[in-house]
């Protein structure tokens, strides 16, 4: 009873000091597709949101409780068990290479062509004028207080993102761990994915707006970031429908010592605590926030941030932000 009291402290805690925002006024459908595996480097988890009603929402990656106190990290690949002998393979378009889209003081944005993808690279990338095809890496990086720090990637590809906070000292750096699509997810194969034929990034706002091959599309932006979390502002021009998610969290778990994430907590409609429990075994729900994290270390990406999914709305204005008192 005690160490349940203190899991769900732990998350509350992080929740409890992020920025203030007006609350949900959408409950949303959380669907669990998860299945368990052997290879620590598969996305076996999925967790899904999905409402015909959703326009805004947000997306928070916050460091883990137990960060002040970690010791060693370790974000190293761990192929045991892994078979990936089936996936597909797509020859890159163009030579593999290294792009700078955009630099300024503060934020500079790189793009990246590998040798092969498992998809074809049919998504455009754009900042102004500039438009690069085939890309299959993005990555969004900015000045801290010493050096600079990768922040935010994206793989036009196949729609996964993934995000981290600058880290806290005396770390040079975190790892990344979860990646999260958002837009009008469907299947591909046996993967999630979401299909954009562009993506134009916006240095004045530092946002990123999708245009998804449906026709509908969607802006990203970052809203905040510094050494606690990262907070992303989501606009879609028109709800997900169809049962489709609009926001959904990948990840990996193999064991409660070897996994990406490993708890789910949501806060349910009209409910006077939070739902937390462990993730695999989630049979789903209605919610109006979502937590995804660990509350204890992993030998996987030790130092990967918690994922929240929140602020779900109809309305696709700005939140008014709470007075702070």
């Amino acid at each position: 009873m005690r160490a349940n009291r203190l899991r769900l402290a732990f998350f509350a805690l992080a929740l409890s000091v992020a920025p203030a925002f007006a609350a949900s006024d959408v409950t949303v459908e959380v669907k669990n597709e998860s299945e368990p595996v052997l290879c620590a480097e598969k996305d076996n988890v999925t967790i899904k949101a999905i409402s015909p009603e959703v326009r805004r929402f947000q997306i928070e990656a916050a460091h883990p409780a137990y960060i002040a106190g970690l010791m060693r990290d370790n974000w190293d690949a761990d192929w045991t068990a892994c078979d990936m002998a089936g996936d597909p393979v797509f020859a890159a378009v163009t030579p593999p290479r290294r792009v700078t889209f955009y630099e300024s003081i503060e934020y500079w944005l790189v793009g990246y062509t590998f040798p092969t993808f498992w998809r074809p690279s049919e998504t455009t990338f754009k900042v102004g004028d500039r438009v690069e095809k085939g890309l299959h890496l993005v990555q969004l990086w900015k000045l801290g207080k010493d050096r600079s720090h990768e922040l935010l990637v994206v793989y036009p590809q196949d729609g996964y993102w993934r995000a981290r906070p600058m880290p806290p000292a005396p770390l040079a750096a975190t790892a990344y761990g979860s990646s999260f699509l958002v837009g009008p997810i469907v299947q591909d194969g046996a993967r999630p994915v979401v299909n954009i034929r562009e993506i134009e990034f916006d240095p004045k706002t530092v946002s990123f707006k999708m245009s998804f091959k449906d026709g509908s599309s969607g802006t990203l932006r970052l809203d905040n970031v510094d050494e606690n979390r990262m907070v992303l502002d989501v606009v879609l021009d028109r709800p997900v429908g169809g049962g489709n998610a609009f926001v959904a969290l990948r990840s990996m778990y193999v064991t409660e010592f070897n996994n990406d994430v490993a708890r789910i907590a949501i806060r349910e409609p009209g409910a006077k605590g939070w739902r937390e429990e462990p993730l695999m075994p989630f049979a789903g729900g209605k919610a109006t926030d979502i937590w995804m994290g660990r509350t204890t270390h992993s030998r996987h990406n030790t130092s990967s941030p918690d994922m929240v999914f929140r602020n779900f709305s109809r309305d696709p204005n700005p939140p008014a932000r709470a007075e702070k008192k």
